[in-house]
Order: structure tokens, then sequence, then C-alpha cells
């Protein structure tokens, strides 16, 4: 079987957002898909072991920020590198995000949200395949909605272990992590130029360790 031919697949960016308790708290994925027209039904993938998964199963609710081609890189840093357990993801005024219907939404150039409550739960081996009824939904900027092939071409952001659609890198003897967000670059970041940024946060070369 060849990988490669469920690359071709097509994909979105979204964030969700739910609650730890009065918290917010949410992550980036990029599979959910409309099942249903009429009293609309979407189904949503998730990883097992994120924090974001666990909260829906005790409140039963998510929210779905369509994220756009305008979206800061600071809202994906945030949300899809860094761990609800030990962080605020919410905090620090590192994107703008407002509550709709109770729910944590990112604000920041999203071109519309929807909130949502669980139907049933499917588990797979690493994933989840959440059913969901759209209760209510709002619209946002007209900005085109980023997809996923924009996220690794324009953007050059790679997927954390956690996605569906993860790629393991190439065997390489260097890797960096960026400090800030956590992204990790495979290869010999000395030879990258001065002015190389981390494709996430935006951050320069030296806030990067080698692991």
């Amino acid at each position: 079987m060849d990988p490669a031919a469920l690359w071709k697949l097509s994909y979105g960016l979204y964030a969700i957002g739910t609650l730890d308790g009065r918290r917010p708290t949410g992550c980036i994925v990029n599979t959910v898909v409309q099942i249903t027209s009429e009293a609309p039904t979407i189904a949503l993938s998730m990883n097992k072991e994120n924090f974001t998964y666990e909260a829906i199963k005790k409140t039963g609710r998510f929210a779905v920020s369509i994220l756009s081609e305008q979206t800061s890189p600071n809202v994906i840093a945030r949300l899809g590198f860094c761990s609800g357990r030990d962080t605020d993801k919410f905090s620090g005024n590192i994107f703008q995000w407002e509550e709709f219907d109770g729910l944590p939404i990112v604000r920041e150039n999203a071109a519309a949200y929807f909130t949502a409550s669980v139907l049933a739960m499917h588990a797979m081996e690493t994933h989840v395949v959440i059913l969901a009824r759209v209760e209510n939904t709002k619209s946002g900027t007209d900005y085109t909605p980023m997809t996923y092939k924009y996220y690794h071409e324009v953007i050059k952001g790679n997927a954390p272990k956690n996605a569906p659609t993860y790629r393991a890198p190439a065997t390489t003897t260097d890797k960096w992590v960026c400090g800030v967000c956590g992204y990790i670059y495979d290869g010999d970041l000395s030879k990258e130029k001065d002015d190389f940024v981390c494709p996430i946060c935006q951050q320069p070369k030296n806030v990067f360790k080698r692991s």
C-alpha cells in the first residue's frame, strides 16, 4: 500500500473550543466534515491523547472556528502545539477570542463559527470520530478558509504527531525545537539564513534548541 495516495485527500484547518470546567481550552484539527444538511450533523476526528478530547467527553459540547488564510500563526502555535494539560491556551492575549453560546471561539479573522453537541463517539486505533449536532452558527470574515495544503505550502507548517495526517520526517541527525510553540525543524538549522523564522509562531532562529 502506498500511503502517499492518502495525502491527496483535502483538509481544512479548524480551531476546536470547549471547556475544562470553567476554563476554556481547545486544539487545532484538520478534519471536520458535514454529514447531513437537515438537522445538520458534523463529524470531527480527534486524537485520543488530546486534552481537548477529554474535556469534550465531560461537557458533551464544542465549538468550531473555521480558520482563514489571514489567521495569525499564533493561533495555530498556541492551540496546535501546546497541551491544555499544562497550558492555559486562551490566556495572555496571544490571539483574539470570545465566547459564543458559552464556548470559546477564535475571533481573529476566522471565516465562520458553529457550536455543536455530541451525539456519538466512535473509537479507532489512535483517533475518535465524534458525531455531533450543530446547535448554532455565526458568520465571520470573507477571507478564504485555510486549507491544509495552504498551511503546508504557504505557511510551511508541519502536522503535529497527534494529527491524522502526520507524516514521519525523513531520518536526520539533527532536530531543533522552537522554544515558543514546539515546532520541530528536522535538519541542520545552522544552514538556514539568519532571517529564518519559525513557520508557526514567527520567532527567530535563536529561540530554537537542539534536541
